[in-house]
């Protein structure tokens, strides 16, 4: 019984963790209530921004592939930052170059999300810089995808006592075979594709040739990018950096500045009074009666999220034809309703449906962020996405991830972009299936069935699956299999005897994947929002985001009784409570998973690339 006690406990865990969510969020209740609406209201009102302002980027803020919901005014109302869309981001800083209120941009704090994310927030950085104002990023340390980021700063400082991690990347995969096979739970696969690895770490202890030999290729492409963009605004060749990697990984203060990877050492106080300087900010300025330690931090500045929110409100006056952006992004599962952070089969149809038929409406950019999910799910969304290229020029921009069945959804694109460190492909299907007769046996659970028909209880995890059940699966995985290929030829307009050569499951960079076929040229979200308005022939066009957030009410309903806001309370912050959290969250990508057939398109979710 202890055995069984142990296995019992781990499923506990989420809901103790989600218990303990809801009873800190019931403790705030009606405080927590008006101080959303409180900050909503205040949300909706004009940003005032005074003249030499800086443009203070925390990066920590979450930059999504979405339309940021207004509950995220109660994270802020916390002390949390706002989510803001990365079209949103793009458009502020394109905005503060053309601003004459604007007189630099302050980088602060660590980034969450991908290279490709990043790679686009950088370009946009990039292009402010040749506008001739200052760009200022400070850190107490910087790792690797903090640097990707903040080594496009003309004044890139570090703290005398800081480190830089610059020591490569690595991908890890955790196998949980023997595990399975200690508790005694049973587990049967179905695949196609030789590099189909999403099976692996449940059958395996290692990874399969196939799987090292693509994971080899995928992270010596990202890395080999992450060099080749740092290098070309530090004064350092990429094969300087890799020579670092190699022979420390932990660069310290002095050595990061003799190598040109800093401009300049010093603490924050030095760096707020160059930001005073450049603002015209001096604490003369403030009455002394009146004069606070707070005030030591005032200078004139506005938040990313609050001067995106001005610019957005000016471009919601703009009257002509629109551009569509429809954010794909998070995992593919079945479903009626628009779900945040998971794409719902017929939540993303019906928005796609919405667009083909606005005839305002006159071209349309899938913005795709997805590793994939339900089959089921996946082709109901790529018939969708058939329909309205159809109709209407339909361009695809791929983010951090467009793999599986989020390659599916893209191929029946007009044109595909993607960043160069976009994962991408993973043509392939699998089906897991487990069974916990072993275990249960054990412990003293058994079964007993009757049934009307031969297979009737083929879905059973009472015991392993037959040989005739096991066939009667994999014609079906072998079908979808075929129908994928057959999406993808159609859509990219190749013989299907091509797709199979580059399929195979088989994971591409963004940059690989354009001699493989599957993406047509480099490039971020405005180039494909440019790329749609010349295809539509259309010169002067507003950029409307899809699909619209859950109102108030219902945002606020899923906060209280979702996992979501715990994890953004800025108090939540303690390791024990990460990591419970963290687990929380692969119970909940289990119960994602979601196909009727327990078969799915989707990239490894046992692995990290860091």
């Amino acid at each position: 019984m202890r055995d069984f006690f142990k296995v019992a406990a781990a499923s506990a865990v989420g809901t103790l963790v989600g218990l303990f969510s809801l009873l800190l969020l019931l403790g705030i209740g009606a405080f927590g209530l008006v101080g959303v609406l409180l900050s909503s209201t205040s949300a909706e009102s004009e940003v005032e921004i005074e003249d030499k302002s800086v443009l203070v980027f925390d990066l920590s803020t979450d930059i999504v592939d979405g339309v940021p919901s207004a509950v995220g005014s109660l994270f802020k109302a916390y002390g949390a930052e706002r989510s803001i869309s990365l079209y949103s981001t793009l458009e502020a800083i394109a905005a503060a170059a053309e601003d004459d209120r604007i007189s630099g941009i302050y980088l602060k704090g660590t980034p969450n999300e991908g290279l490709a994310t990043l790679k686009e927030v950088r370009q946009a950085l990039s292009d402010f810089k040749a506008s001739g104002k200052p760009i200022w990023a400070y850190n107490t340390g910087f790792s690797e995808q903090d640097y990707y980021l903040t080594s496009v700063a003309d004044n890139l400082v570090l703290a005398p006592v800081g480190t830089m991690k610059i020591n490569g990347f690595r991908s890890e995969t955790q196998f949980l075979a023997n595990a399975l096979q200690k508790y005694g739970i049973g587990v049967q696969v179905l695949r196609v594709g030789r590099y189909k690895s999403a099976v692996e770490p449940f059958i395996r202890s290692s990874s399969s040739p196939e799987s090292k030999q693509q994971t080899e290729a995928l992270i010596g492409n990202l890395w080999k990018d992450f060099l080749q963009t740092v290098a070309g605004d530090r004064a350092v060749t990429p094969e300087q950096l890799q020579t670092l990697a190699d022979e420390g990984g932990l660069i310290q203060s002095d050595l990061a500045l003799s190598t040109g990877l800093v401009d300049r050492l010093g603490f924050y106080d030095e760096v707020l009074t160059e930001l005073k300087t450049l603002t015209g900010t001096e604490t003369e300025d403030i009455e002394a009666e009146a004069y606070t330690d707070e005030d030591e931090d005032v200078f004139p500045q506005t938040a990313l999220a609050d001067y995106a929110q001005s610019v957005a409100s000016d471009r919601s006056r703009e009257q002509g034809d629109t551009v569509a952006i429809v954010y794909a992004a998070g995992n593919i599962v079945m479903g009626d309703e628009i779900a945040p952070g998971s794409i719902t089969s017929e939540g993303l149809a019906a928005t796609l449906r919405k667009v083909r038929r606005d005839k305002d409406i006159k071209a349309v950019v899938l913005r795709v962020n997805s590793p994939g999910g339900s089959a089921i799910a996946s082709e109901v969304i790529a018939n969708e996405m058939t329909l309205l290229a159809a109709v209407k020029p339909t361009i695809v921009s791929m983010g951090d991830y467009a793999a599986s069945g989020g390659y599916m959804i893209s191929a029946p694109g007009a044109k595909i972009l993607a960043s160069p460190t976009t994962i991408t492909g993973s043509i392939g299907v699998f089906g897991l299936l487990l069974n916990f007769q072993e275990i249960a046996n054990e412990n003293g659970i058994t079964w007993d069935v009757v049934k009307t028909a031969r297979f009737a209880d083929m879905q059973t995890v009472a015991r392993p699956q037959s040989e005739a059940e096991l066939k009667i699966q994999q014609s079906y995985v072998d079908t979808l299999y075929d129908r994928f290929m057959s999406i993808v030829a159609t859509g990219r307009d190749i013989p299907k005897s091509r797709v199979s050569q580059v399929a195979q499951g088989r994971v591409w960079t963004g940059e690989d994947a354009i001699a493989a076929n599957l993406v047509d040229e480099l490039g971020g979200l405005e180039d494909a929002i440019a790329l749609a308005a010349e295809t539509a022939e259309i010169e002067d066009y507003q950029v409307n985001e899809f699909p619209k957030p859950l109102s108030l009410e219902e945002q606020l309903i899923d906060s209280l009784f979702g996992a979501e806001i715990a994890t953004r309370l800025p108090w939540n912050k303690d390791p024990l409570t990460d990591e419970l959290l963290k687990l929380r969250e692969e119970f909940t990508l289990l119960e994602t998973l979601n196909d009727p057939n327990n078969v799915y398109m989707r990239l490894p979710f046992t692995t990290d690339i860091e």
